[in-house]
């Protein structure tokens, strides 16, 4: 069963229009390379999409312009030349020259040279200009200023605290310094230890300790003088 005949009219769907021109633009070129391989023929397409985008193609041994001149021999048509573009490229061209010369005029005159042809209403006007000039450069530069000095004023704090933590880290290192040099420096004595010593009579000691010592060890006994008579 074939496929059903499809009727030659303007595609309304907009996305399907661009696929269905894809898909024959590239259909058209294929038979078109393949006609002229297979029967050395030369061939000029030239395409224009309904956007205005253009795609072109050639036998690959000719370039389009001289397709276009064979056709041109051949039907004896010439191609009207436009001379529109050329004549507006000449005019922008002549406005942009008065233009560069009044700018380098105007340069000139800010600079105080070729002011001999002012009058005195021109002059007052240039002057205006200038100090508003002068003006806006000063505004700018105290901005500038303002920016350096408080950037200095920022770097200065960070320095001062910084400053500040190192002075009181070698304070509190040279105090522990001197600390642990000073307890070095003690004698260790057993007395000191224990003040209470200092108070009471070696008698006193020996009375306290007494009581204590036979608790230490079960054969530890103290000593009796043994005094035998004469």
């Amino acid at each position: 069963m074939g496929r059903g005949k499809i009727e030659i009219k303007r595609i309304e769907n907009t996305t399907t229009r661009q696929v269905t021109f894809s898909k024959r633009r590239g259909g058209l070129i294929k038979k078109t390379k393949e006609l002229s391989v297979l029967c050395d023929a030369q061939i000029g397409i030239i395409i224009f999409s309904s956007t205005g985008k253009m795609w072109q193609w050639c036998t690959e041994s000719f370039r389009m312009e001289q397709i276009i001149e064979k056709y041109q021999r051949a039907t004896g048509a010439r191609i009207a030349e436009c001379d529109h573009p050329r004549e507006e490229f000449i005019h922008d061209m002549a406005m942009l020259r008065q233009e560069t010369l009044r700018l380098e005029l105007g340069i000139q005159r800010y600079l105080g040279e070729e002011i001999g042809c002012l009058q005195f209403e021109d002059l007052t006007k240039l002057e205006e200009e200038l100090e508003n000039s002068v003006a806006k450069v000063r505004n700018r530069q105290n901005e500038l200023l303002q920016q350096q000095m408080e950037n200095l004023r920022r770097k200065e704090r960070i320095l001062e605290e910084e400053n500040n933590n190192l002075s009181s880290w070698e304070h509190r290192a040279v105090l522990e310094f001197e600390k642990a040099t000073l307890e070095a420096s003690k004698p260790m004595h057993m007395m000191d230890e224990f003040p209470f010593f200092e108070e009471q009579s070696a008698g006193s000691i020996l009375q306290l300790a007494s009581p204590v010592l036979p608790h230490f060890h079960p054969y530890l006994q103290l000593a009796q003088p043994n005094i035998k008579p004469q």
